[in-house]
């Protein structure tokens, strides 16, 4: 939304940054002659190899070449964009970022703040009602799942009263039907979008509250779960719910579990599994990927194995192939029938969920499982057929060895055909396979090459 920053505010906004200072409110330093030293926050040592130089304002890891100035800390660490990176900086310092745009550039950032602002106001004020009277049905509701109130408070959860115009009342309607918590009547006015209902307040990685979800505490034929509609400030194909709260608490984890519903990362949350985001009710993106690929090399995707689940875990397949660069791994979490992640930990308990992670099923496995279904891998025929309906989908993988070793085993699936040799005698009766390549290996080959 908002336009470049002028180059002379981030030369003097590193000028008047102590980077020892934006560290070590990270970052425990130690000082050791003219520089500062710690554990580094990128990779796992023992002893501290990452130095922070007060004099050139730079650190830099003797460990694993980690670098950089104050701003490209924010970025590592925190995981945000440069532009967010220097708006933390600067905010810091007590300083405004200047933006180089046209003054319509300017009011619709000025439009956009003003939209996240009431998504912040409103927030608190769900977050109010269920501390009210009128929400004691939403906090008998979460203990009844096993939800306290520390974990409600963590992920700021509310109540949205069962009135038609709690919201309209407060706030502006204009900006409320920007947002998506109005709609419009048709003979004028406006009406809650959310009523009587449990309240998710979805936020982005900065913590800014860009849209909700909400969870029905009535007995009718209503959706049971209700999102908020594509805004200026929320595209649910390109966010997930649990981000900020996972990464305030794991930072930068091992992997990260990609469950289907708000209650399966909340129940996760209160058992001690920090590490679960959820999709938007939508399926699976790129952007989706691009997004937690920023802040883990391995996700864990955990799916139903009824048919919907199925098919929502092959999408995530399609959407995960081309983004899968050296080092970045997938797995498929398959739960016992009737379970979901929230059922699953409050039956067997944080203990046992590793377990179920242990046994997830790698990309590769699921890919060459799923494209085998209803074919005889002994038949010449079947294996061309796999070979055909692999090769497309193995085009979409970057070069590099995991797409190699993928074509490999594209090619020992279609199997060797044992040829004759027309003399036998030569080989004492015998008939040698031959040394080149099967009729469905060469078929594999020409389609992946075509």
């Amino acid at each position: 939304m908002a336009g470049r920053i002028p180059q002379s505010f981030i030369d003097e906004l590193l000028a008047r940054a102590d980077i020892v200072e934006v560290i070590h409110a990270r970052v425990p330093l130690k000082k050791t002659g003219r520089n500062f030293v710690a554990r580094c926050p990128f990779h796992d040592e023992k002893t501290p190899s990452f130095t922070v130089s007060p004099h050139k304002q730079f650190y830099y890891c003797f460990g694993c070449g980690a670098s950089g100035t104050a701003i490209g800390f924010l970025m590592a660490h925190d995981h945000l964009t440069f532009p967010e990176a220097v708006e933390t900086l600067a905010a810091q310092y007590g300083l405004t970022v200047p933006r180089e745009t046209s003054a319509g550039a300017d009011a619709n950032q000025q439009r956009y703040e003003s939209l996240l602002k009431l998504n912040q106001e409103v927030a608190l004020f769900y977050a109010r009602q269920l501390r009210e009277s009128c929400g004691q049905v939403a906090v008998q509701y979460l203990r009844h799942r096993g939800v306290d109130g520390a974990t409600a408070k963590r992920y700021a959860l509310g109540y949205a009263p069962a009135e038609w115009q709690a919201l309209c009342r407060r706030f502006d309607p204009a900006l409320l039907r920007e947002v998506g918590l109005a709609i419009e009547r048709e003979g004028g006015g406006c009406y809650d979008r959310f009523r009587h209902r449990l309240m998710f307040p979805i936020r982005n990685r900065r913590g800014q509250v860009i849209g909700f979800g909400g969870r029905s505490l009535a007995d009718d034929k209503g959706p049971k779960y209700l999102n908020s509609p594509e805004t200026p400030v929320f595209h649910k194909g390109k966010e997930v719910y649990g981000l900020y709260e996972m990464l305030q608490s794991s930072g930068q984890p091992s992997r990260i579990l990609v469950v289907e519903g708000y209650m399966d990362v909340i129940a996760l949350a209160q058992q001690g599994i920090a590490n679960a985001v959820a999709t938007l009710g939508t399926a699976v993106t790129q952007e989706h990927l691009r997004l937690l690929f920023r802040y883990s090399h391995t996700l864990t995707f955990c799916f139903d194995g009824d048919p919907a689940g199925r098919k929502a875990a092959w999408r995530a397949l399609e959407a995960a192939l081309p983004m899968l660069q050296e080092g970045r791994k997938v797995f498929f979490l398959w739960l016992p029938e009737g379970d979901d992640p929230d059922s699953l930990v409050r039956k067997q308990g944080r203990e046992a969920f590793p377990e179920h992670l242990h046994q997830a099923e790698p990309l590769s496995d699921y890919f060459f499982r799923t494209l085998s279904e209803g074919l005889d891998l002994t038949r010449l025929e079947d294996r061309a057929d796999l070979s055909k309906r692999a090769t497309g989908l193995l085009r979409k993988l970057p070069g590099g060895p995991f797409r190699r070793m993928m074509q490999a085993r594209l090619a020992e699936l279609a199997g060797d055909v044992g040829v004759e040799n027309k003399d036998s005698r030569t080989t004492g009766g015998r008939s040698p396979r031959l040394n080149r390549p099967s009729m469905a290996r060469r078929i594999a080959f020409l389609l992946f090459h075509h």
